[in-house]
């Protein structure tokens, strides 16, 4: 099959299944949604409540940093006796892959910002809250994101693995391919889940750019 003619098949194969990919790149977006803004919560509270504590700091970096280390399809399986098939195993797994960079990036945005503008803040008067939350976050935002972004590139790549414990998404386009190789339309299957994932993870890197660029003070820039 020439290039033509493949590309000719291809279309024909995604023009003919818009259902089916509208409904794979929904739960693909879900998982990205829920996952990263899970994590995010997660990663930035464990983040404040460690970072002067050199201990708990350390270990909570050595915990998420285990859970990288843990083959993908190893960690979606490993919760099915817990919590059946199905999303909730998929949305575990992605939480926990999710949490190094967001977590480490927290900290290092937090413990990079310039102590003399601490000082100056609590000689005004400001609480630990409002230094936290006007001062703090603001200036490590930048960096917070950064891990953001990376933490949702994961999830979009990984997410594509929880077809094989029925958490659907993008990957059911690829697993079908695979499984029907090599017979018709099966390269079509898989080049539709690549190019799926690589057009969504675009869109929501372009998205936490723009994010970035709307939501971080000109000054820090």
């Amino acid at each position: 099959m020439n290039n033509e003619s493949f590309f000719s098949s291809w279309f024909d194969y995604a023009a003919s299944r818009t259902d089916l990919i509208q409904e794979g790149v929904l739960t693909h977006l879900l998982y990205v949604v829920l996952v990263v803004t899970s994590a995010t919560i997660f990663a930035v509270t464990v983040a404040v409540l460690t970072r002067r504590n050199r201990f708990f700091k350390e270990l909570s970096l050595a915990i998420t940093s285990v859970f990288l280390t843990i083959p993908s399809l190893a960690l979606f399986t490993i919760f099915i006796p817990i919590v059946g098939l199905g999303f909730t195993p998929s949305f575990i797994a992605l939480f926990l892959y999710s949490l190094l960079p967001i977590l480490r990036n927290t900290i290092t945005g937090l413990e990079s910002i310039d102590p003399n503008i601490l000082d100056s803040a609590r000689g005004m008067g400001y609480t630990r809250n409002q230094i936290l939350f006007k001062i703090e976050f603001p200036l490590a935002w930048p960096v917070i994101l950064a891990g953001i972004r990376v933490a949702a590139m994961l999830t979009v790549g990984i997410a594509a693995i929880a077809t094989l414990v029925a958490g659907g998404g993008i990957g059911d386009f690829i697993k079908s391919g695979l499984a029907r190789l090599p017979l018709p339309n099966s390269l079509e299957a898989i080049w539709t889940g690549v190019l799926l994932s690589i057009i969504l993870a675009f869109a929501i890197d372009s998205f936490l750019r723009i994010l970035k660029r709307i939501s971080t003070s000109k000054g820090i820039l």
